[in-house]
């Protein structure tokens, strides 16, 4: 077939093609809402689920890490459910005046919020103890001689409340522990009963002992349950609302030898949960 054959039979197959009708708006719409009502739907019977498993005892709990300072996420918290809403969370301006693309802040006054929270806990490293840098290139799957995070929880009242969290090696001779500090922005839900509040943290139940620190009370988680990722944290929350814990562990993890004794006495951990280097706001 040469060209003009060719136009000629699409023109003949243009003639005898039935027209299609003209775009509905209104039934797009129509169409565009009846598939959102199936998709609430279908997270309703998610919702719906969980609450069974809850009630009945069944759920997925995540194993305590097994190589030091494993958290469930970035950041601290429970793994939330899918939200219902058709729209992504409105995350902060980041110091680009873009949202962020997490929650995790990478630049900015946030960020610099955790660096800072991070010199303030390696000032603290009592004597004794050398706190270990990490190397330019460090083995794969070794975790963080040193870190820092800030993270955006979420908007309580239009105010943002987020945490911060930085950890770091504390080195004895060839023996390595950790130390943490997580700080809590005002306008947190944690509790205030002191007790309650450290029990709170990354949700490891323990026993827990109140320290009174000058005027005030602060939690002491002194024995840890079966989750051990840390052997004791205190916990104390400002007048202002801002919450602090305070965590050490003997233990690094990845098959370091532990360190012979925690290098904080119980009454010296809960003052640092009350120093007020770690009060951020």
């Amino acid at each position: 077939m040469n060209g003009e054959e060719l136009r000629e039979a699409l023109r003949t197959e243009m003639a005898v093609t039935t027209r299609p009708p003209s775009l509905s708006v209104d039934a797009a719409l129509r169409t565009g809402r009846r598939a959102r009502v199936r998709r609430r739907a279908a997270w309703t019977g998610v919702g719906l689920t969980a609450a069974l498993l809850a009630v009945t005892g069944v759920g997925a709990v995540g194993a305590p890490g097994t190589d030091g300072f494993t958290p469930a996420a970035p950041g601290v918290g429970p793994v939330l459910p899918p939200s219902v809403h058709d729209t992504k969370p409105a995350w902060p301006t980041g110091p680009d005046g873009r949202p962020q693309e997490d929650r995790t802040a990478r630049a900015g006054t946030r960020y610099d919020q955790a660096v800072r929270l991070l010199d303030a806990l390696v000032a603290v490293v009592p004597a004794g103890y050398t706190v270990p840098a990490d190397p330019a290139n460090p083995p794969a799957g070794q975790p963080p001689l040193r870190d820092h995070q800030a993270q955006f929880d979420d908007r309580v009242n239009g105010v943002e409340v987020w945490s911060y969290t930085s950890s770091l090696t504390m080195q004895q001779g060839q023996r390595m522990g950790r130390l943490l500090v997580e700080v809590h922005s005002a306008g947190n839900p944690l509790p205030t009963e002191p007790c309650t509040l450290a029990r709170q943290f990354w949700g490891m139940p323990g026993e827990c002992e109140l320290v009174t620190v000058g005027t005030t009370q602060v939690g002491v988680v002194v024995s840890p349950g079966a989750d051990d990722r840390f052997d004791q944290w205190a916990a104390y929350r400002h007048p202002d609302g801002v919450v602090v814990f305070v965590a050490q562990s003997r233990r690094l993890g990845d098959g370091q030898p532990e360190l012979a004794a925690l290098p904080f006495p119980v009454p010296r951990l809960a003052a640092l949960a009350g120093d007020a280097r770690f009060h951020l706001r």
